[in-house]
């Protein structure tokens, strides 16, 4: 249960910092809003964007995984279509989003949540 709250303060914050960096991306509201944007992210990848991944599994093989990009892509437009506290300029801003959040939230995972058994052994 603690990782699974600790994964949601890292998307939290990888929302947030995405919005800074990207332009086309806006946050109104504080913490608050970060935490309510990931968990709808969260919930909308969940509901749809495995299942796109799953049916378009071959063409991102063709791809060479680009087109997952795009579906995350439409992932955040969705949770911004949903949200009123976030906003997403068109297509152009959401990819640029959907790289940040990959990139950002896989290193955040790597620094904070890395294996502390394989530490501990050594």
């Amino acid at each position: 249960m603690k990782r699974l709250l600790v994964s949601w303060a890292i998307l939290a914050v990888t929302v947030a910092l995405t919005a800074a960096l990207v332009p086309g991306i806006d946050i109104t509201g504080g913490v608050g809003s970060w935490f309510i944007i990931a968990l709808v992210f969260s919930v909308v990848d969940v509901a749809f964007g495995g299942k796109l991944k799953l049916l378009t599994l071959p063409l991102i093989l063709m791809t060479l995984g680009v087109l997952a990009f795009f579906i995350n892509a439409a992932m955040l437009l969705v949770t911004a279509w949903l949200m009123d506290t976030l906003d997403v300029d068109g297509l152009g801003p959401a990819l640029v989003g959907a790289l940040c959040i990959t990139v950002i939230n896989a290193i955040l995972h790597a620094v904070l949540l890395r294996d502390r058994t394989a530490d501990s052994r050594r």
